[in-house]
């Protein structure tokens, strides 16, 4: 090396330095901030690759490697609106490379930590970003004993949170970098998806751009249709379907409806048309895995249909056929490995004796359904549904929301967003509706992801094509920085996940209402061979 490229690389690396102790000075003068009702506890500058996870265990255990997350900024903060509060949240911002956007993290299920492998994906993007435990410490995200006697914390998690960790992020960025986010984005699923919702309704002010996946938004109603199916279940010995019979329905329905659309590959284009009868399943003789007693296809029917008020109406929508089987199907969610082992079961038990009751010794089974209904919307809609359809607010500031829902979802009926995404076309006129909300509904997917469909577009994080084609997330910031709507989004199913690059299927996804159609004799494993269009 010349002298001269060795004094510009001394410069340089003194330069470096100098940044990072600047850096480190200004992380660390944030401890001083004040925000109303709150107090930081954590202003620590993180060296890249150097952050360890405090959490021990659960689904975020310190297992999880955090060696290529860069260095930045971070602030944890508690946060108290009220006497019961204790709102823990995060705040992490790149030292450098910052891309000018803050993106906030959503919680599942009953939420009750930092998302750590959430705001670090992020942070890799170049993003500001912030999780929160919603206000209470619970490894599981099944588990809602927390609630039992703490109202607060209950509208802590059901709207509170995500607000005040917004606003406190907004601050701590400003104060960072002199400068507040030029766009903020939030996006999650599940729970996450009815955050995102309530966030567009209650707070239109805190986000440009939201991403909602099956949003358990109608979060009442959810939980008396989960209600419902662990009665149906575990009604007596006879009335479970083993996880051993979930292959022989799924085959059932393949065979009954998968070439509706047209393409044979294990995939319902669109469930609603398939009209399959469980009785063809009805044991002839012997009871086998191969097919269903008597007992058994009155529960699967009932379970398809789901209950219904006492006027006749469904309480939530139906859960529809296809994609039983599989890691993330009806033997995780609905049927359980044993009777009473469901993840439906495991909240739905707990929510209405924690949250509805406050009774922990609340009997599930000899619960009256019409009355636990009534008693669950009276005490709690209000603070944990987001079902209004008057987005006028959120829509007149530039805001733009994209919904998301896997058909086959078994844990949230996908056709409890199609009827969310209606309900705002009733109130705000179809066309008005079309300039700031755009819906996909994802063929194949369960819950958020997973399932024979390709599942992979953007909604978990970079894909290995970032461009608004294939990245939901990018086809949201290019919609509200370059007002370009996005149209259709091509989905991967990798081989086995997207860590190993081998490409399985694309498909495109498609505005709803329309849907990809096969467009002649070309191979179904790729998407250039499908057309949008409205059935």
């Amino acid at each position: 090396m010349s002298r001269r490229g060795i004094i510009i690389w001394v410069a340089a690396a003194l330069l470096g330095t100098c940044a990072q102790a600047l850096a480190k000075q200004a992380c660390e003068r944030l401890a001083s901030l004040k925000f109303p009702n709150s107090t930081i506890t954590v202003a620590e500058s993180v060296a890249a690759g150097a952050f360890v996870s405090p959490i021990p265990t659960g689904p975020q255990s310190a297992a999880v490697s955090f060696k290529d997350v860069p260095a930045f900024c971070r602030i944890a903060v508690t946060i108290r609106p009220s006497r019961d509060s204790d709102i823990k949240v995060e705040v992490w911002m790149p030292t450098q490379g910052w891309n000018g956007k803050y993106r906030g993290i959503g919680n599942g299920g009953f939420a009750g930590s930092i998302g750590y492998v959430g705001i670090a994906t992020v942070l890799r993007q170049g993003y500001a970003t912030a999780s929160t435990d919603t206000g209470h410490a619970s490894p599981e995200g099944t588990d809602s004993s927390w609630a039992l006697g703490h109202p607060e914390k209950v509208t802590d998690f059901g709207y509170r949170a995500i607000h005040e960790m917004t606003r406190i992020a907004k601050v701590a960025i400003k104060a960072f970098y002199g400068n507040g986010p030029r766009r903020s984005y939030f996006g999650s699923c599940s729970n996450g998806g009815r955050q995102a919702l309530m966030e567009a309704q209650r707070f239109p002010s805190d986000y440009d751009g939201i991403l909602a996946g099956a949003p358990a938004n109608f979060w009442t109603h959810l939980f008396d249709r989960a209600l419902a199916g662990a009665q149906a279940t575990t009604r007596d010995e006879a009335s479970y379907i083993p996880a051993s019979k979930l292959s022989t329905i799924a085959r059932a329905v393949n065979a009954a409806c998968d070439a509706q659309d047209g393409v044979a590959d294990g995939i319902l284009n669109d469930p609603r048309q398939c009209h399959f009868d469980p009785e063809i399943l009805l044991c002839k003789q012997n009871d086998s895995a191969e097919c269903l007693t008597t007992q058994q296809v009155a529960t699967l029917k009932q379970l398809y249909a789901g209950p219904d008020d006492a006027k006749g109406h469904k309480i939530f929508p139906a859960y529809l056929p296809g994609a039983e089987d599989g890691p993330g199907g009806w033997g995780a969610w609905i049927t359980g490995s044993a009777p009473g082992k469901s993840l439906l079961f495991a909240f739905s038990t707990g929510y209405f004796s924690n949250m509805v009751y406050e009774n922990p010794d609340w009997n599930y089974k000899e619960a009256n359904l019409a009355e636990a209904v009534q008693a669950n919307d009276v005490k709690l809609a209000t603070i944990l549904n987001a079902t209004d359809p008057n987005l006028t607010a959120f829509k007149a500031r530039g805001g733009k929301l994209i919904l998301y829902h896997g058909w086959n979802d078994p844990a949230i009926s996908a056709l409890n967003t199609i009827d969310y995404y209606n309900s705002v076309i009733k109130r705000m006129g179809a066309r008005e509706t079309d300039a700031f909300v755009k819906l996909y509904m994802v063929p194949g997917m369960q819950h958020c992801s997973g399932g024979p469909g390709p599942d992979s577009f953007g909604q978990n994080g970079p894909t290995q094509n970032a461009d608004p084609q294939h990245n939901i997330q990018s086809a949201l910031e290019q919609w509200v920085e370059k007002a370009i709507a996005p149209s259709s989004i091509i989905a991967t199913k990798y081989v086995e996940d997207e860590s190993t690059m081998r490409v399985n299927m694309t498909r495109p996804l498609c505005p709803y209402p329309q849907a990809a159609m096969r467009t002649g004799t070309g191979s179904t494993d790729h998407a250039a061979n499908f057309v949008c269009k409205v059935p």
